[in-house]
C-alpha cells in the first residue's frame, strides 16, 4: 500500500521551529492540488523529484517553509507562496497522473498524498469558522487556533470503510460512476453518531441492495489525497444475493470469481490489496 515505505518511515512530529537546508524537499501546490515535480528516468523507471530549498532563492524568509514531516532522513517542507517561480525543469502534477505514469518511488507518492492533506489544512483555517477572525499557527504542538475566541483546529482525519463482500468463491467488485475507472470494492464514509460496521452494512445496501452478516476488520490505511482514514472489512452476503446497484454512485457492481478479480494497476490502495488477498484465496475468514 502507499504507506509500506520500509525501511523508510514516516515520523511526523511537529517542530514549528525547524527550518529547512538548502537540500530539503520542498511541496509546492497549485489550486488544484497537484504539486511541482521534476520527471527523470532511473535504470529504465520514472522516478520523481522534488524542488529542493535552493531553487527557491527568491524566498528570502525562511519562515515561508512550514515544517511537514521526516521520511528516512529527510525534513519535508510546505511553501505556500505560489507567486515564486517555478525551478527549471519542475511541472505541476496530480496523485492521480503519478499513479497512472507509474511514477515512484513509493515513499515521495507517500510523501506528496500526506503533504496535500496538510496544505488543505492549512488553507482551509486561515479563518476561524467561529468568529472569523484571522488565525495563528500554533508554536508547540500541530494546530491553528484563533486568537481572538481561542478555538483550536486540529488536522482533519475522515474515517471511511472498504468493503470486500463475499458469496462463496465470489467477491462484489464495483466501478465508480464517475472518476477512478479501474476496478474497486463497495466504500463510503462513516456518518455521525455510526459505527465502522454500521457504516459497512449501510454502505453495502445503499450501493448494491444486499445485506451482509459476519462483518471482520481486516486493516487500516491513511489516504490523504481526500483526508481519509480507511478501515478495510470482509463480510459474507447474508440471504438473497441480488445486486441492485445505485446508479448515482455507480456504473458497474457485479459477484466475480477469484480467477476474475482484475486488481489495480499499482499497489497503492487498500482496495487493491483486499481483491488480491480474495484472489489468491487468503482473505481472513
Amino acid at each position: 500500500m502507499i504507506q509500506d515505505i520500509y525501511p523508510k518511515k514516516l515520523i511526523n512530529h511537529y517542530d514549528a521551529g525547524k527550518r529547512p537546508s538548502q537540500t530539503s524537499p520542498v511541496l509546492r501546490f497549485n489550486d488544484k492540488g497537484a504539486f511541482l515535480v521534476r520527471e527523470r528516468e532511473v535504470e529504465g523507471k520514472p522516478v520523481m523529484c522534488f524542488p529542493e530549498r535552493k531553487e527557491f532563492q527568491t524566498a528570502s524568509d525562511e519562515r515561508d517553509f512550514t515544517f511537514l514531516f521526516t521520511i528516512g532522513t529527510e525534513d519535508y517542507f510546505l511553501l505556500e507562496n505560489t507567486a515564486l517561480p517555478v525551478p527549471d525543469g519542475c511541472e505541476y502534477h496530480s496523485i492521480r497522473e503519478m499513479r497512472a505514469n507509474g511514477w515512484g518511488p513509493k515513499d515521495r507518492v507517500f510523501a506528496g498524498a500526506t503533504a496535500l492533506q496538510l496544505y488543505h489544512w492549512y488553507q482551509n483555517n486561515r479563518y476561524c469558522g467561529r468568529c472569523g477572525t484571522p488565525t495563528v499557527r500554533d508554536t508547540v504542538e500541530r494546530a491553528i487556533k484563533c486568537p481572538h475566541c481561542g478555538n483550536t483546529i486540529y488536522p482533519r482525519i475522515v474515517p471511511a470503510v472498504i468493503v470486500a463482500v463475499t458469496n462463496g468463491d465470489k467477491l462484489l467488485v464495483t466501478k465508480y460512476a464517475r472518476g477512478f475507472s479501474q476496478y474497486a470494492l463497495v466504500a463510503g464514509f462513516t456518518e455521525i453518531g455510526e459505527t465502522l460496521e454500521e457504516t459497512v452494512q449501510r454502505e453495502v445496501m445503499e450501493e448494491a441492495g444486499l445485506k451482509v452478516k459476519n462483518i471482520r476488520y481486516y486493516k487500516s490505511q491513511p489516504w490523504g489525497i481526500v483526508d481519509d482514514l480507511l478501515a478495510g472489512f470482509y463480510c459474507d452476503v447474508d440471504g438473497n444475493d441480488e445486486i441492485h446497484m445505485d446508479r448515482f454512485e455507480l456504473k458497474l457492481a457485479e459477484w466475480r470469481s477469484r480467477e476474475d478479480v482484475i486488481l489495480q494497476s499499482d499497489d497503492f490502495s487498500l482496495t487493491n490489496e483486499m481483491m488480491m488477498r480474495f484472489k489468491e484465496g487468503r482473505e481472513p475468514r
